[in-house]
């Protein structure tokens, strides 16, 4: 029989320890033939381990991998995940390929087939931890009011005609956007945000403030413009939706209305993701406060929608 694991080992080797230390010169030499075909030591390791000269050390046993990915591959990745608006890595990680083809295209990079073929098996932890050690990633966006929040969905329902089903498309999240400049005095224009659950497809207008009167105005042409039915909202607990106007409405039409906690913005991550990624990355934290800026925001996202 041999011994393969320590653990099996070890035992053999306490039984044959003690006739060793009492054998003979003679018995020794057939001793340790046995221990040697038995265990697959080494003779000098076996002589070493039946003496008792021998300790064994145990501990976490780690193997350095050969590194696949570098410098290049950092700063090609840093580039993609630039296109892409630095989202999330385990949604980089499938567009790699296409991307990588568009800023080739572009004469935005160069990368040879076996770079390309290389980078789209990078997992999205890796894609993270060579971003993070090449520090490519960049840190901070500056001042917001919003953040990206995390998947904590636990909403407070004001009327449901159908359950809130993130399997179907047309269940939105919405909040408003404010361009006050960081002086928030008098009027000054808000974008209300929708940003639908499960396909992420969003939609922008600009309000001259948040009356629930301008707030209003701006969901029928939301509503007007989707590819798919309106089925429900949730919004956060802000008197410019928590009203009768809305309430009614969303009566009316039978549209699915929920809020979200007082003061808890992790109960709308969807939508405070994209107050981020969409309305401060292409409009940015200037004050606009006058109808003429309203009407430029709207002729933006007129186009930037598609």
């Amino acid at each position: 029989m041999i011994y393969t694991d320590v653990r099996t080992k070890k035992p053999y080797i306490q039984q044959v320890k003690k006739r060793y230390q009492k054998a003979t010169k003679q018995e020794k030499k057939f001793i340790l033939d046995g221990v040697t075909k038995t265990t697959g030591y080494g003779r000098k390791h076996a002589i070493a381990v039946l003496r008792g000269s021998y300790q064994y050390k145990q501990g976490k046993i780690v193997r350095l991998r050969k590194r696949r990915y570098d410098m290049l591959d950092a700063i090609i990745l840093a580039k993609i995940c630039e296109l892409l608006d630095w989202i999330n890595s385990k949604r980089i990680q499938p567009e790699i390929g296409v991307a990588i083809d568009s800023l080739v295209l572009a004469g935005e990079l160069v990368c040879s087939k076996e770079q390309r073929k290389k980078l789209i098996k990078i997992s999205p932890a890796t894609i993270d931890r060579l971003l993070k050690e090449h520090k490519k990633r960049p840190v901070g966006k500056g001042r917001s009011y919003t953040k990206p929040g995390t998947l904590l969905k636990t909403q407070i329902p004001v009327r449901t005609f159908a359950d809130w089903n993130e399997k179907k498309v047309g269940f939105f999240e919405i909040d408003l956007c404010g361009h006050d400049g960081g002086l928030a005095k008098g009027d000054f224009a808000w974008t209300l945000n929708f940003a639908e659950v499960k396909v992420q497809w969003t939609e922008q207008v600009a309000v001259f403030n948040k009356a629930q009167k301008y707030v209003f105005a701006g969901i029928n042409p939301i509503r007007g413009r989707l590819p798919f039915l309106l089925l429900g909202y949730d919004s956060d607990s802000g008197s410019e939706f928590i009203n009768h106007q809305l309430y009614r409405y969303s009566i009316q039409e039978e549209i699915t209305f929920t809020r979200g906690r007082a003061r808890k913005k992790n109960d709308n991550p969807y939508v405070e993701e994209k107050n981020d990624s969409v309305v401060r990355r292409w409009v940015g934290y200037g004050r606009y406060d006058s109808h003429e800026q309203v009407a430029v925001l709207n002729e933006l996202y007129e186009v930037l929608r598609l």
